[in-house]
Order: structure tokens, then C-alpha cells, then sequence
């Protein structure tokens, strides 16, 4: 009997295939003549490549998004799929409408308050205070760990950030091998959070030594000398824990500024996770907590934390590079900064993106798109997070 791939089983044929994305883009041209209503593979037909005004699907994604019968899987795969194709060839007015339709529609499915997550990032930044932080450090320095943590290194920050960019140049170095994006480290914290307090409390309590080896057990072998990416943006909510159960790994923070970030979010459908994408108010409020806690990192982690500007890296990707490598212990080279030469694997959303070679074009683009984005530069203002005026 023939299967029709599904979308997860489709980025994974991309991120296989390297460079062969012209073979992949034919492979989702059968699986849409095969089923018409195998809505993901229209959107990842449209991320394959940048489309062309002479070479695009505009036509055929607009005559499916106006039948009346259209599904709320059709209105959000295809509206994606034609916004981003709008934008490729720079109709961004009408990119505009069907970015907000699609994440419209993917929005009224979720149940999601942004206030929640607000008080969730200012609870993280109470339990792991610079005082608490600075004790449990002094504590930890008397006793022998039971992991060599040095061996790992954390990748985090907001996803579309930047930081698949970062894996690709990191594991283009001697030794070095990515994990992907796992909850490894999450689910050894809250394997022996204890039971009194909240979440928080309850993780800030667990027995450091058993998160580190449960950690490790998880990740599995690491050879000598080897070091090893952990890559979930949401790390960044464990930062400290991070620290305090790994004092020797490494944390890479990756940011980009407020809304490049913000609207590279916007115009992205995720698998799963990051529900405050879906609205523009929403995303500015998580925006502004997420800022916060990150000068809350910066203040309380000193050196142990390395911020990476996403836009310092696409234009200065050796020099940004080179430091990156030497905070982690890593030798350089400048072959690293080859990310199309990578054979690596990627299942992230910028599969496709990180087979080219790195470019510094989507820096700027929000303000194609500054006349629609008035709530979103309202709300980020409101919440005190500094924006250009043009």
C-alpha cells in the first residue's frame, strides 16, 4: 500500500538530502499529486527554496486558499506557504494578510494566557537569584561532581534566533556533535524535583549530583575529547539549573534584535510549542519576559554565559565565530563558517535555510512590514524594550 510522508518525515528527506533540494522539492510535487489535501508538503515545497516571480506557487495556493470548503489544516499549511511566497518575491502587503490568517487560525486552537508565561519567567528569575546562585556555586566548589560537564555544550535563545546557525558552525569544528533538540536536560531536573513548593521551588531543591548523572545517562556516550550540542531554545528557561547541575558546561545564548526576532517568530508555523507566536501583542509581551530574564542571566551567570548577536554573526561570522570557539574550548577554523559543506542532520525549521551559505538578508525585514506591526512596536515600547524609530 502507498504511504504519503508526512511533514516531520519530510524535513527529515530535506535535512538528509543535503543540497539536494531540488530532488526534495519533487518528491513533495508527487506527494501533493498523490493527495491534494497533504497540506504540509505545500509548505515545505515553499521553504525549500527562495521562490522566484517567474518560478513561484502563488497561483495555485491562492485558487486552494479560495475554496469555500477550505479546512483549518488547508488555511494554515497553504496560508504559510503563500505568505512566504509573497515575500520571496516582495509583495509584502499581501505577504502580510496571510501570515495573520494562518497564525489567526493556528491561534484559535490554542489555549494559551502570554500572563502565565510572564509570571513563570519572573519566578524563574526569584528562585535562581544572584544570592542563591552565588551560595549554591560556593557550595558546590567543596565537593568532587560526579560528570565531567565540560564535555557539553547548551545552545539557547528565542527560537529563530539564530541559534541552528550556531549549531552548524559549532559541529563544522574538530570533535564536536550535536544532540538536537532534546528535553534531556528538563526531564533529569524534574525527575528528582522534590515535593514541596512549587515547580520552581521544587526544581531549585532536587539533588544536583542525580540531575548531572541522569542527565548524562540520557544524552548517552560522549568519547573522550568529544563535546556535545544540547540545541532547545527553551533551555534558556534552565540556564541556571543548568549551572548549578553542570558547572562546567557551557551555555551560548543567541539573540537578535527585538523585532527581527519578534517577526521571524510571527511568520514561522511551529510543530509544536512557542503559543505566543501566533499573536502579535502575545509575542511582544513574551518578547519583553524574556528580555528580562536574560539580564537576570547575564547579571547572575558572569562569564559562565556567552551571548552571541545574531546580526554580529552573519557579518562577521569568522571573528564572531573564532571567540565562540575559544569560550568553548574549541580549536577554530575558519572552514567552520561553511554551513552549506555541513552533512550534519537538521529537523529544525531552518532546515532548509542552513544549506545555504550564511546570509545576512533577513536582518531587517520586519520594517517591509513596519505598517502592520503597529501593535506589536506598541507593545514592545510599553514593556520597555528599546526599538529603532525607522
Amino acid at each position: 500500500m502507498l504511504r504519503i510522508i508526512s511533514l516531520s518525515e519530510a524535513q527529515s528527506f530535506v535535512a538528509r538530502k543535503t543540497v539536494r533540494l531540488a530532488e526534495a522539492e519533487a518528491s513533495c510535487d508527487r506527494a501533493i499529486g498523490l493527495d491534494p489535501a497533504q497540506y504540509p508538503s505545500y509548505l515545505l515545497r515553499s521553504e525549500l527554496r527562495v521562490q522566484a516571480p517567474e518560478a513561484n506557487h502563488i497561483a495555485e495556493l491562492k485558487t486552494l486558499l479560495g475554496r469555500p470548503e477550505s479546512t483549518y489544516r488547508a488555511r494554515v499549511f497553504l496560508g504559510y506557504a503563500l505568505a512566504k511566497e509573497l515575500d520571496d518575491v516582495g509583495r509584502f502587503d499581501e505577504a502580510f494578510e496571510w501570515f495573520a490568517l494562518a497564525a489567526r487560525t493556528r491561534r484559535e486552537r490554542l489555549s494559551y494566557d502570554v500572563a502565565t508565561d510572564e509570571l513563570k519567567l519572573r519566578r524563574i528569575a526569584e528562585v535562581y537569584s544572584r544570592e542563591r546562585m552565588s551560595e549554591s556555586a560556593s557550595l558546590s566548589r567543596k565537593s568532587a561532581r560526579p560528570v565531567d560537564s565540560s564535555r557539553y555544550l547548551f545552545i539557547v535563545g528565542l527560537p529563530r534566533s539564530g541559534t541552528t546557525l550556531v549549531e552548524r558552525i559549532l559541529t563544522g569544528l574538530p570533535g564536536v556533535r550535536s544532540n538536537g533538540e532534546t528535553d534531556n536536560f528538563s526531564r533529569a531536573l524534574l525527575a528528582h524535583a522534590r515535593d514541596e513548593g512549587d515547580v520552581f521551588a521544587r526544581a531549585w531543591a532536587a539533588d544536583q549530583d542525580a540531575v548531572a548523572a541522569d542527565y548524562a545517562r540520557y544524552t548517552g556516550y560522549v568519547t573522550a575529547g568529544e563535546r556535545l550540542i544540547e540545541k532547545l531554545p527553551l533551555n534558556f528557561l534552565y540556564a541556571g539549573a543548568i549551572h548549578r547541575a553542570l558547572p562546567e558546561a557551557r551555555i551560548v545564548l543567541v539573540s537578535r534584535s527585538a523585532l527581527d526576532s519578534c517577526f521571524a517568530m510571527y511568520r514561522t508555523l511551529f510543530a509544536a510549542g512557542y503559543p505566543f507566536s501566533y499573536e502579535l501583542e502575545e509575542l511582544g509581551r513574551y518578547y519583553a519576559a524574556h528580555e528580562r530574564l536574560r539580564a537576570h542571566w547575564r547579571s547572575v551567570l558572569g562569564s559562565a554565559l556567552h551571548e552571541i548577536d545574531y546580526e554580529d554573526l552573519v557579518r562577521e561570522p569568522r571573528r564572531v565565530g573564532a571567540e565562540m570557539a575559544e569560550y568553548c574550548g574549541l580549536q577554530w577554523r575558519d572552514a567552520a563558517i561553511e554551513i552549506q559543506e555541513n552533512s550534519s542532520v537538521s529537523l529544525t525549521a531552518s532546515a532548509a535555510q542552513v544549506r545555504r551559505p550564511i546570509y545576512g538578508s533577513s536582518s531587517g525585514r520586519w520594517r517591509h512590514y513596519r505598517a502592520h506591526l503597529g501593535t506589536l512596536i506598541a507593545t514592545l515600547r510599553a514593556q520597555g524594550v528599546t526599538i529603532p524609530e525607522t
